[in-house]
């Protein structure tokens, strides 16, 4: 495939560049889950006190497999650009110290002369935080709240769109229970990931958040979040108590509005 070629190229290229200690992979390609549509997480892990002086040379590598026809340098986990190529491919450079890298996710290691990466090896995992969990019960629920106002202010295209950012957290939470070990991996992978009644029910859910049905997508996310009530507040710590007793009460109130009367 194209994304083993490109990586094999961009490779050849940034094992020359003096500030270079170790090069992996990370997200599909790192996991060896990717397909043909899949983009590419390339990380670098540079010398301490050398990241600026490297920045500057990180369009230079990545021109090592085809012309770009658009590239941006941003900052959000690391230094990143991210590059689009010609045949539509497209690779986000990360830029890391042994200081900045962060210990979660799987690698593939492609350079590591100095034998760096192994220490890494045992925090591989994408298992949600305890922390991490209750952020995303706090958020199902919070974004629940937020649907049940635009709704009730009749503004059709943002109710939905508050649905959307509760079945972001929605997902996660059912990750966390029926496949604890890709929970991270989050609504991207759930028709890998999740049992197959699960993502029938998430998929007609996704169907019917538009401003004519959102009412009765709001009640089957409630549906959905009441079966597994019992096993979320049990997972929550007794201090999360708050939380827990928060999504119980989104969940009924929803569900009293079954009849729409929003």
């Amino acid at each position: 495939m194209r994304q083993e070629i490109a990586v094999e190229k961009v490779t050849a290229s940034l094992k020359k560049d003096r500030s270079v200690r170790s090069i992996f992979l990370k997200g599909s390609m790192g996991r060896n889950e990717h397909d043909e549509y899949s983009d590419i997480d390339l990380y670098c892990l540079v010398e301490e006190g050398e990241e600026k002086e490297f920045l500057g040379r990180r369009l230079d590598h990545l021109k090592a497999y085809k012309e770009m026809i658009f590239y941006d340098d941003i900052f959000i986990i690391a230094p990143q650009i991210i590059a689009i190529y010609e045949d539509w491919l497209h690779i986000d450079l990360f830029t890391v110290t042994e200081k900045t890298i962060q210990e979660k996710d799987f690698f593939t290691v492609l350079y590591d002369p100095e034998n760096l990466m192994k220490k890494y090896e045992a925090a591989q995992h994408l298992t949600i935080t305890k922390d991490g969990f209750k952020d995303s019960v706090l958020d199902a629920a919070w974004f629940l709240f937020q649907y049940k106002k635009a709704a009730e202010r009749g503004n059709h295209t943002w109710a939905p769109e508050m649905l959307r950012h509760s079945m972001r957290n929605v997902t996660t939470i059912l990750l966390s229970r029926y496949a604890k070990n890709r929970a991270l991996l989050g609504l991207k992978t759930i028709h890998r990931d999740l049992p197959q009644g699960k993502q029938d029910k998430i998929v007609e859910i996704y169907e019917m958040m538009t401003p004519t049905h959102h009412k009765k997508a709001a009640c089957y996310i409630a549906n959905l979040l009441k079966n597994e009530l019992q096993w979320i507040e049990e997972e929550l710590d007794d201090e999360d108590v708050q939380t827990g007793s928060f999504m119980k009460m989104m969940v009924e109130t929803i569900l009293k509005r079954e009849d729409g009367s929003y």
